[in-house]
């Protein structure tokens, strides 16, 4: 009877804890086995696109995962949540990232990269039948940022003071509550420009999609040289022709590359899972969402500052698929 009992116990126990967000064990951790947390940001805004994308294609993938995508505030919520263990995977933009690893204003994060999502060229945009054309015509002029606590405000002030601007002096500053509603605020006037960034960004199609059209501002060809020689880690980017409604010609830029960034102690096991996951639905992924085309094993590779800030899990797997030795 005693061996019955336990048995029965055990399996009361199974069941509830595969119900529950932390199922399996891996050493004294609980890990969460059937549901992984995925931070993005506020609604409107190009992380939750990707963010959602990327769950339904990952779980379709791998029946045994399920992603849940979770806004919040951005990169500056995502970061200290995943410290806390309370997000299992979170976006976080390029700048964040960067200032993160770095430990810039802070304790060095001992977070890790799952996968480089898309490059961030950064950019304003206006009505077309605004008068502004440069930068500068922008100076004095309210312009809208991007959302409180996302990683948008941050790049535009690498660039911005790249060229000798403070964004919060010399302009009328505006931060958004939900990135989704500066297109609007173009529209109607409220903001000479909004500030944004990447291939496919819903601000900036959605303004370009406007009974007034866009225009797009982005630093000169000397503006972007004397922006890197102030902020090396600022790539040159380019969007191609066409990311954009009525955009015939590129635009180069520059910027840097976002992240799916993991808390500390997600098991190998789990983060290996994931990249082979991954790796196996890119070109799903990209059919689903053209800024995802970026998402590939090579790209993580290339854009992660150092090696090691790659996930050990999805660096194991790296090895064994060739993209690292």
């Amino acid at each position: 009877m005693k061996f019955a009992f336990v048995i029965l116990l055990g399996a009361a126990l199974l069941a509830n804890s595969l119900a529950s967000p932390a199922a399996a064990q891996t050493g004294d951790r609980a890990i969460s086995s059937t549901t992984i947390s995925l931070g993005t940001a506020t609604p409107g805004g190009g992380f939750p696109l990707y963010g959602n994308a990327f769950a339904e294609v990952m779980n379709a993938a791998d029946h045994a995962l399920t992603i849940a995508p979770r806004n919040t505030k951005g990169s500056n919520e995502n970061i200290p949540l995943l410290e806390k263990g309370e997000l299992d995977l979170a976006l976080v933009a390029g700048e964040p990232a960067y200032e993160a690893f770095a430990g810039i204003g802070r304790t060095p994060v001992r977070l890790k990269i799952l996968t480089a999502i898309y490059s961030n060229p950064g950019m304003f945009v206006v009505r077309a039948d605004s008068p502004y054309k440069t930068i500068r015509d922008l100076v004095g002029q309210p312009v809208a940022f991007g959302a409180k606590g996302s990683g948008l405000p941050i790049l535009a002030r690498y660039v911005l003071d790249g060229l000798g601007l403070k964004q919060d002096e010399d302009f009328k500053a505006v931060y958004l509550d939900r990135a989704g509603d500066g297109p609007a605020m173009v529209e109607d006037g409220r903001v000479a420009a909004l500030w944004g960034a990447g291939i496919g960004w819903p601000g900036f199609a959605a303004v370009a999609s406007s009974a007034s059209g866009a225009r797009f501002i982005a630093p000169s060809a000397d503006e972007i040289a004397r922006i890197r020689a102030k902020h090396s880690f600022l790539k040159p980017l380019t969007v191609p022709a066409g990311s954009y409604p009525k955009q015939t010609e590129p635009i180069a830029s520059l910027g840097s590359w976002s992240f799916v960034l993991t808390r500390e102690d997600l098991p190998d096991d789990v983060a290996y899972r994931l990249a082979k996951t991954l790796h196996g639905a890119e070109a799903t992924f990209c059919k689903k969402l053209a800024q995802a085309c970026e998402t590939t094993a090579s790209n993580t590779v290339a854009a992660a500052p150092k090696p090691e800030l790659i996930h050990p899990g999805v660096m194991k797997y790296f090895r064994e698929i060739g993209v690292v030795k």
